[in-house]
């Protein structure tokens, strides 16, 4: 049976070097302004779902925190091995099952790390999980695009060079996705790879949240905490606690 998208994409070194701009800074000042806010104890205990090759695990556990990072791409997971250290570790793992259970103080899922599955239980039961990793007073932090904003500037067709790979990008909205093709040429062979994520809006993901049984005490807009605007704010930001 052939892999899901997110699983060829996300192991593949073409992911890394197509979104190698990603900018550490502000993946750090996030983090520094949801602890100002969240005002975590130094002995928490935070998980880092989807974490990617770490870099807001990485930086969460330089603040003090003992971290976990999960991720289901073996790829990412190997480099991110490199950082661990006695309160930093990285393993393979899905999100969509269960990992431990009332262990973590905050959970995060960042940078729209999500959406990727084809039915909502799928991601109603990955919510679930979130919430089931939580300690009874534990609070999850969920970054995910404005999609209405996404939609509204949405960019059909466009090429970026980066490291002499000539990426070709198109983009479209179809059944409740937006779809993103990357099509490529790398040492005379052709490449494609695709990125679907769930057009999920605040109201889809506020009857998420309720049926895995979380419940929502602050929404963002921005990683600077402003306030949710849906057609100015880059980003949908929630903090939830466990009903």
């Amino acid at each position: 049976m052939p892999k899901k998208w997110f699983q060829n994409w996300f192991n593949s070194p073409f992911y890394h070097i197509l979104y190698k701009q990603r900018d550490d800074e502000e993946a750090e000042l996030f983090i520094d302004n949801l602890c100002t806010l969240l005002k975590p104890a130094k002995e928490s205990r935070m998980l880092d779902i989807a974490c990617g090759r770490g870099r807001h695990a990485i930086y969460l556990n330089k603040k003090g925190f003992d971290v976990s990072g999960i991720d289901l791409s073996i790829a990412n997971i190997k480099y991110a091995h490199s950082f661990e250290n006695s309160r930093l570790h990285f393993l393979v793992h899905d999100m969509r099952h269960l990992f431990y259970i009332n262990y973590f103080d905050f959970a995060f899922n960042l940078f729209t790390s999500f959406g990727y599955f084809e039915t909502e239980k799928e991601h109603i039961n990955a919510l679930k999980s979130f919430r089931k990793s939580l300690k009874a007073d534990g609070k999850l932090v969920f970054d995910y695009m404005n999609s209405q904003k996404i939609i509204n500037k949405l960019v059909l067709r466009e090429i970026k060079d980066v490291d002499g790979i000539e990426f070709h990008i198109s983009r479209m909205v179809k059944e409740g996705k937006i779809i993103k093709t990357i099509d490529f040429e790398h040492h005379a062979k052709h490449y494609s790879f695709k990125e679907e994520v769930r057009d999920f809006k605040l109201a889809d993901f506020e009857r998420m949240f309720k049926l895995a049984g979380l419940e929502i005490s602050h929404t963002f807009g921005d990683y600077q905490l402003n306030e949710f605007d849906i057609n100015q704010s880059d980003r949908l930001i929630f903090v939830c606690k466990k009903i």
